[in-house]
């Protein structure tokens, strides 16, 4: 416990990239990309799996650069090529059917879009001036962490998903989607009240995904024989181990924004 607050407190300095944004905040995202392909590629390896590292860093590499377009060109034309073009190299990787199986080609392809296009999300906040949101995406998913774990302490009876993580509990899980929304509507009431009602939403859903990508991480690991994705942070492993939850939390928030924006928008 003494060792994951001394790591939470290390890396709150981070927190300084989120406030200057543009491109701190584009490349801290991408460092956070090529470091999870890395260790989620490494996952696979120890289950028998040789995905393609080249192809993973390079497709994300792509990915990242095309943050210096308009966001509208962005969302409309590159993000679509880009993964048409990333299945179909996936799937060419996996031509030589001699040296490489089903699941080579597949992890390949499924970790470009995991730690490469998930958190790509945050660019993507970035870049279409909502603003401040771009707080709620680790308000909500380090919130949802901290008080899912309180709670569950205090509280928890009932297993959410013993064969995935025994430690985790119904009231846990509750306690976190209660401890987001109310974190969220905190920031939204301090900071940008006329999108009050959107930091709620951002709260609720932000909280469900962003448990579900650590449930997601967890069954990855399960399934690959590993208990971290690595060691690079000390009392919380590698970094999908600790950006797990962020990874479906930003995507999130941006959707939430995107469809709030349509309907002002439809309204006037």
């Amino acid at each position: 416990m003494k060792t994951r607050i001394l790591s939470g407190l290390v890396m709150a300095p981070l927190l300084i990239l989120v406030y200057l944004g543009g491109g701190f905040i584009w490349a801290a995202a991408l460092i956070v990309a090529i470091i999870g392909c890395r260790e989620f590629y490494k996952g696979f390896e120890a289950s028998g799996a040789k995905p393609c590292f080249a192809l993973g860093y390079a497709a994300i590499a792509v990915l990242f650069a095309t943050a210096l377009a308009k966001i509208t060109v962005v969302t409309s034309v590159f993000i679509p090529l880009w993964i048409f073009l990333v299945v179909v190299c996936s799937m060419v990787y996996g031509f030589k059917v001699n040296e490489r199986k089903l699941e080579d080609m597949t992890s390949t392809l499924l970790g470009i879009m995991y730690t490469g296009f998930l958190p790509f999300h945050i660019v993507l906040i970035d870049k279409s001036g909502f603003g401040a949101i771009i707080w709620l995406v680790f308000i909500s998913a380090f919130g949802t962490d901290i008080m899912a774990y309180f709670t569950g302490m205090a509280l928890g009876k009932h297993k959410l998903c013993k064969n995935l993580s025994p430690k985790k509990s119904i009231e846990g899980a509750v306690g976190g989607v209660l401890g987001s929304v109310i974190l969220c509507g905190l920031f939204g009431y301090l900071v940008i009240p006329e999108s009050f009602g959107m930091c709620l939403a951002i709260g609720f859903f932000g909280s469900i995904v962003a448990q579900l990508g650590d449930l997601s991480a967890s069954a990855f690991k399960r399934q690959m024989g590993i208990k971290d994705y690595g060691n690079l942070i000390p009392g919380h492993g590698g970094i999908l181990d600790r950006f797990d939850s962020v990874l479906f939390t930003g995507p999130m928030v941006y959707y939430v924004a995107v469809l709030y924006a349509v309907i002002e928008n439809s309204m006037f």
